[in-house]
């Protein structure tokens, strides 16, 4: 099988694609509010500017997600019908012209995308927690001005109409099952996902331009929310860990990012997917059979393809995906296909 991926430099709100040919989208924006993005949206943005400039939180907030909506508009325009968007937000805090206060980046996002024609699924909560012992903002022990230190942010997920509909035992869906353990812990609705799998150099300049977002988050959402050949879409790519996260589980992928800095990240991320593949069916095996040792009453089933038991019928069909190749497409270092086996 192969899937192609390419990276587009570019406006998010500018996004040309036929509408209705992705499956899923997953992004992480910028969050407005939070002051590593104010000089980017104050350049898209004279309102945001001026907002900033006199001090005022409610219009400069106001004016940031003004820019995203066009966005999520292009997104839902993209998504097939019962295509699913996960966007992950966190909101902000900061104290503007003296004053101290929360900025519901989540909340306004709802109120968009809901705009924008999507429905809204149960969402999850991705929890951060810091190894700080200061976990407060504020005056400290003193009553009544210290605040709750924020170590979590929101994966929205919104779906376009209804649920999405599959042909009867349709092959790329049920190759690409999870295992009952792993649907149990990502489809809670409380994730905690430390770190990040990045793969930039802490001394690199690119990493002060993009937000962490750790590869383990949107190869969930991609596992969960997609079968084998799908497109995925990300319309804040940054350095490609959507697009090397839709690579690895075997779909396609389009990503769109304005920095063309951070956008070659991605070939050199897209090069060392095959060992990384690789190691990572091997470990969800070794954890799936660890899981059939410690609960050999649970699993019922025989694999079809893998010396293991599992726990439902839908198990059986599973297929782990691979790379076993990458190439260029054409003279463009933002566009590859890769080759896929399976495990």
């Amino acid at each position: 099988m192969e899937t192609t991926h390419e990276i587009r430099v570019g406006d998010a709100r500018e996004l040309d694609l036929t509408p209705g040919s992705v499956e899923l989208v997953v992004t992480s924006p910028p969050y407005p509010m939070v002051e590593m993005w104010d000089d980017a949206f104050a350049a898209q943005s004279p309102a945001a500017a001026e907002a900033l400039d006199a001090g005022d939180g409610e219009a400069a907030f106001e004016a940031m997600h003004a820019l995203l909506d066009d966005v999520w508009d292009r997104v839902a325009d993209a998504l097939r019908p019962g295509g699913v968007a996960a966007v992950n937000v966190g909101d902000a805090t900061r104290r503007v012209d003296g004053e101290f206060r929360l900025y519901p980046n989540h909340a306004r996002i709802v109120e968009a995308l809901s705009a924008a024609g999507l429905t809204q699924l149960p969402g999850i909560i991705w929890r951060k927690p810091t190894n700080s012992t200061a976990k407060f903002m504020g005056s400290g022990t003193l009553p009544t001005n210290a605040y709750a230190t924020l170590e979590h942010e929101h994966v929205l997920l919104f779906r376009k109409g209804d649920t999405r509909s599959f042909p009867p035992n349709d092959a790329d869906r049920y190759a690409s099952a999870f295992f009952w353990e792993e649907r149990n812990e990502w489809f809670s609705d409380c994730w905690e996902v430390r770190g990040t799998s990045q793969a930039l150099s802490p001394d690199d300049g690119r990493r002060e331009r993009s937000g962490a977002f750790p590869l383990e988050i949107p190869l969930r959402l991609v596992r969960m929310y997609s079968v084998r050949g799908d497109t995925v879409l990300d319309p804040f790519v940054g350095t490609g860990t959507t697009s090397l996260a839709a690579l690895l589980a075997g779909r396609s992928s389009v990503g769109v990012e304005r920095d063309p800095e951070l956008a070659s990240a991605f070939g050199e991320r897209a090069a060392g997917t095959p060992a990384h593949a690789d190691r990572m069916a091997e470990r969800r095996l070794r954890r799936h059979r660890e899981f059939v040792a410690d609960n050999p009453e649970t699993v019922n089933y025989e694999a079809d393809h893998y010396d293991t038991r599992v726990v439902t019928k839908a198990e059986r069909e599973i297929r782990l995906s691979t790379v076993t190749d990458i190439e260029r497409v054409g003279d463009d270092p933002l566009r590859v296909r890769a080759t896929h086996e399976a495990y």
